[in-house]
């Protein structure tokens, strides 16, 4: 297709007129158009004067040879070829084992997939629960504080990201993007993910996508077992032999690893196993909640509130030297949430349902960390830090969620909640946050705050709430893997994903799986 970029138009406009004015500059090639669709919009909120920012893709009647002389006629045009994933059809080796994936999330979700389409019948073990029965235990864990420690917002079908906002924005630029979105609206997200510049598909929708995958890979001959966690990887002569569960030894000879960040057993099983894990950087912080309404109107200013602006987003981080503090899975009216997964411990993130029409925006709003704040005691040392901090974060505020206004973490007055509410559905009790971390993290954090309102005013107000911990901002390891994705260590194995250490959110997870299943596709071609 012939691309028209920068159309911009009033938000009072709509899609069809961004259409109308991407065609009327092919000029006397208006006839020759035989449809044109949205391929991206976006919002450019920077000037007082809000506007949509457009990409039209134009289809000409003569095809790619028009379109490709059309290109260099029309002001802004570029061409693009859509991207299609070719999956082959392999045949297993003799004797090979069916192959198994650990973990159902974005990446073992997607590489599983792409595995039952070539007709190779995957088996996927899940130590979490199917989407219905997870949100029951989540519902039960905010209503009694009862955890679940496979079931709950970290572990089950569709991974942390289905309870998160179902963010599909990344910056890896992989072509394998588009089939991603792709699949996930033929199994019932908007079609909107398609072109949107920040595209998101809300918790409400995706619990229902995800069912809709894992139907696909059981028609297609898989297998998807639940409340299934993987205990222990089997090797033999540097192999891959087997995966030991609950339920018994599972053969194979292809296991790919996609455990999710979350799976800190599975981490000590991987090192005293001898395979090489390294220690990464990760970051650690709190949420902070503005009453959506306010963050819509210093985003948007008069436009607030226009019927064609949805919930303004930000993007926010401040640095000093090698040290950075940042905004992080910003949810537009959205919700704090409940995230443990270890008893004795309290976490939080964020989540939001498609219309991210509640009464507050959240973020998380956090710093950088590394072995020099956490120790190099070797590559768990950041995992074990994750966990003190939400341990202390547990006793500091006595089983509860730790609560706070913005005024009085800052020092800077009003200590009781008016204007913002916390949000999380889990009991609370108001807490000093600057009790939760180190103290040259806490300081920190509150540098950031400061330097944030100059970007958005009213960010700092001390009426502001702010929830506290969040540390599960990406894996605190990386798998060692080589060029084929197989861990140097032990044959067949496939460390993958975000857990693995190699994405961070969905949509570069989802990625990840898909090509890690090419690989192993490749290497049974070849």
């Amino acid at each position: 297709m012939l691309v028209i970029s920068n159309i911009r138009q009033s938000v009072d406009k709509s899609d069809n007129d961004a259409i109308e004015a991407a065609v009327s500059r092919l000029g006397r090639l208006k006839s020759e158009c035989e449809r044109a669709v949205i391929v991206r919009k976006g919002v450019d909120a920077r000037r007082k004067n809000v506007t949509h920012v457009y990409s039209v893709g134009i289809f000409l009647k003569g095809g790619e040879k028009a379109e490709i002389a059309a290109e260099k006629k029309v002001e802004g045009a570029s061409l693009r070829r859509e991207f299609e994933l070719s999956i082959p059809k392999v045949s297993p080796k003799a004797g090979m084992k069916r192959p198994v994936v650990c973990g159902f999330g974005p990446a073992g979700m997607f590489a599983a997939l792409v595995l039952a389409r070539a007709g190779l019948c995957p088996v996927v073990l899940e130590r979490g629960a199917d989407a219905d029965a997870r949100t029951a235990a989540v519902e039960a864990y905010n209503r009694t504080g009862r955890l679940d420690i496979n079931t709950n917002i970290q572990f089950g079908e569709g991974g942390a990201g289905t309870f998160s906002d179902g963010k599909l924005t990344t910056r890896i630029g992989s072509p394998v993007c588009e089939f991603v979105l792709k699949t996930f609206a033929a199994h019932g997200a908007p079609d909107e993910i398609l072109y949107l510049a920040k595209p998101h598909i809300g918790t409400d929708i995706l619990t229902e996508v995800v069912k809709s995958i894992r139907r696909e890979i059981i028609a297609l001959g898989g297998e998807v077992r639940f409340l299934c966690r993987a205990e222990k990887i089997i090797t033999k002569s540097g192999r891959v032999a087997g995966v030991l569960t609950a339920d018994g030894e599972l053969g194979t000879d292809t296991l790919i690893l996609a455990a999710g960040h979350s799976a800190r057993d599975m981490y000590e099983h991987i090192y005293e196993s001898g395979i090489s894990i390294v220690s990464k950087p990760f970051s650690v912080g709190f949420r902070i909640e503005h009453l959506r309404e306010d963050i819509d109107a210093a985003m948007y200013g008069r436009f607030a509130g226009h019927k064609n602006l949805k919930s303004a987003e930000y993007q926010l981080s401040y640095r000093e030297g090698e040290r950075g503090v940042y905004t992080f899975c910003m949810c537009p009216g959205g919700e704090v949430v409940a995230a443990s997964s270890e008893e004795g411990a309290f976490v939080v993130n964020g989540m939001s349902r498609h219309a991210r029409d509640g009464v507050n925006s959240n973020s998380a709003v956090v710093v950088s960390v590394s072995a020099g704040d956490f120790g190099d005691a070797g590559p768990l040392s950041g995992m074990y830090f994750q966990r003190r901090l939400e341990k202390n974060a547990y006793l500091t505020a006595r089983g509860c969620a730790p609560v706070s206004t913005l005024g009085a973490y800052m020092k800077t007055g009003q200590s009781t909640f008016t204007r913002v509410n916390p949000s999380i559905r889990f009991k609370t009790r108001e807490t000093d946050i600057s009790a939760l971390f180190p103290a040259h993290i806490d300081e920190f954090l509150k540098r950031g705050i400061t330097a944030f309102e100059k970007n958005i005013r009213g960010f700092s107000a001390p009426h502001a709430a702010v929830t506290g911990i969040e540390t599960r901002t990406s894996a605190p390891v990386r798998i060692i893997r080589d060029e084929t994705r197989r861990s140097p260590d032990v044959s067949g194995l496939y460390p993958c994903g975000e857990g693995a250490g190699y994405a961070g959110g969905i949509m570069s997870a989802a990625v990840d799986g898909v090509n890690t299943a090419m690989c192993i596709l490749k290497s049974l071609e070849g």
